[in-house]
């Protein structure tokens, strides 16, 4: 499923293709919509009986006990704007439960992969980093936009709290803090096609991602995600968002 959606990425990227703006006024482009319509084919000829959300063609069969839930390119802007910090992500979910996760990169070749207890980028095994004091932390938050609205203060705590910070990674970001580079990640306003599959890549590396009330994330958590490369810091982290 990444090698068939990242055929179709490597075609469009860096290329000047439509723009298309949906309702949310995010973008989506034509690469979006191919690549997991590649992926929904291999789902339908192996795994009839599953279910399927995705970001571009909408779900089916959601009351299956095996659910895929898919991201064919998480970080559309970052696509657009020729930078390969987007991602493909797939995730396999069991009775809500996010079990398998992969985050694809079909430009730099990288691929991450959680399930079963392991955690791997391609194929070699990896671990998050030791980090038990947020004052020592690297943050990564998807963007400056997280300071506002209602829970703008909260985040700005936590922004605070760290030593250094990034804006603008998307999924690439997570596997980062997978490969033990980055300390935490905070989001909001996450779909399950956005964060079911970091969970099982994120955890089996060794951290730990919730919601920033601390809750473990099912397919129908309200978009709030906090994951962390150390478990030692999660405990700071809520304390601070919730």
């Amino acid at each position: 499923m990444s090698d068939a959606a990242g055929e179709v990425i490597r075609k469009y990227f860096r290329q000047k293709i439509d723009i298309i703006g949906k309702d949310d006024n995010s973008p989506v482009t034509i690469a979006d919509r191919d690549a997991e319509a590649a992926m929904r084919a291999l789902i339908e000829a192996e795994f009839p009986s599953h279910g399927v959300i995705g970001e571009e063609h909408g779900s089916v069969r959601t009351d299956a006990e095996y659910v895929w839930v898919l991201d064919p390119i998480d970080g559309t802007l970052s696509f657009i704007s020729g930078s390969p910090t987007f991602g493909s992500l797939i995730a396999l979910a069991r009775n809500g439960v996010p079990i398998m996760g992969i985050i694809d990169q079909p430009i730099s070749g990288e691929r991450w992969f959680g399930a079963n207890g392991s955690a791997t980028m391609n194929g070699a095994a990896i671990s998050t980093r030791a980090c038990p004091d947020l004052s020592n932390a690297t943050l990564f938050a998807y963007g400056a936009e997280l300071m506002e609205g209602e829970h703008g203060p909260r985040f700005r705590k936590l922004y605070d709290a760290v030593k250094r910070k990034r804006f603008g990674y998307d999924c690439y970001a997570y596997g980062l803090l997978a490969l033990g580079y980055v300390d935490a990640v905070a989001d909001c306003d996450m779909k399950p096609y956005d964060y079911a599959a970091l969970v099982p890549i994120i955890e089996n590396a060794g951290g730990k991602i919730t919601d920033w009330e601390g809750n473990p994330l099912s397919l129908n958590n309200p978009g709030f995600v906090l994951a962390v490369g150390d478990p030692a810091l999660h405990r700071q982290a809520v304390e601070i968002l919730a």
